[in-house]
C-alpha cells in the first residue's frame, strides 16, 4: 500500500460514526428517546437493566434489539459506554435539559415560525390543566417581581 493511500485511509472517518457536537445533540428516533428517558430516570445501566426497564412498557422488545439499539446510539454519540466491566454500562452523553431545549427550539422553528409566544398560546389553549395553569401564573408573577 502506498504512503498516500495509508494517509488517506487514516484521515477518513468510519461511515457509521457521526460527529459529536456538545452544543447540539443529534436528533433522536422515538425508540432512542425512550431509552434516553430510562437512562435519565435511573442513571447509568447495563443492557440487562435497560432491557428490564423497557420490557415493562414494551413486552415484545428483545434483548438483542435493545443491545443493537444501544450500540447504534453509542455510535451516534448519544451514549457513553463503560467497557471496564464484563457487562458494559451505558450512560446518557447529554443532559436531559439540553435535549429538551434543542427539541423545543426545533419545534418552535418548524411549527410556530420561530415564535415562542405561538407555542405557549397553543399549549395554553387545551393542553394545560387548571393546576398547571395556576403554577404557570405563579411562575409568571415571580418572574415579573424580579
Amino acid at each position: 500500500m502506498s504512503t498516500s493511500a495509508i494517509l488517506s485511509s487514516l484521515s477518513t472517518k468510519p461511515a457509521n460514526v457521526m460527529p459529536s457536537n456538545p452544543l447540539k445533540p443529534p436528533k433522536l428516533t422515538a425508540a432512542e428517546l425512550e431509552v434516553m428517558r430510562v437512562l435519565w430516570r435511573i442513571g447509568p445501566a447495563s443492557v440487562k437493566d435497560l432491557h428490564a426497564a423497557r420490557v415493562l412498557e414494551k413486552p415484545e422488545l428483545s434483548y438483542a434489539t435493545m443491545l443493537r439499539l444501544l450500540q447504534v446510539m453509542h455510535g451516534k454519540g448519544l451514549l457513553n459506554r463503560d467497557e471496564s466491566q464484563r457487562s458494559h454500562v451505558y450512560a446518557a452523553a447529554h443532559a436531559q435539559d439540553g435535549f429538551q431545549s434543542n427539541l423545543l427550539r426545533d419545534l418552535i422553528q418548524k411549527v410556530f415560525s420561530g415564535s415562542g409566544k405561538g407555542l405557549v398560546l397553543a399549549a395554553l389553549k387545551g393542553h394545560v390543566s387548571a393546576k398547571e395553569r395556576a403554577e404557570i401564573k405563579r411562575f409568571l408573577a415571580e418572574q415579573s417581581d424580579e
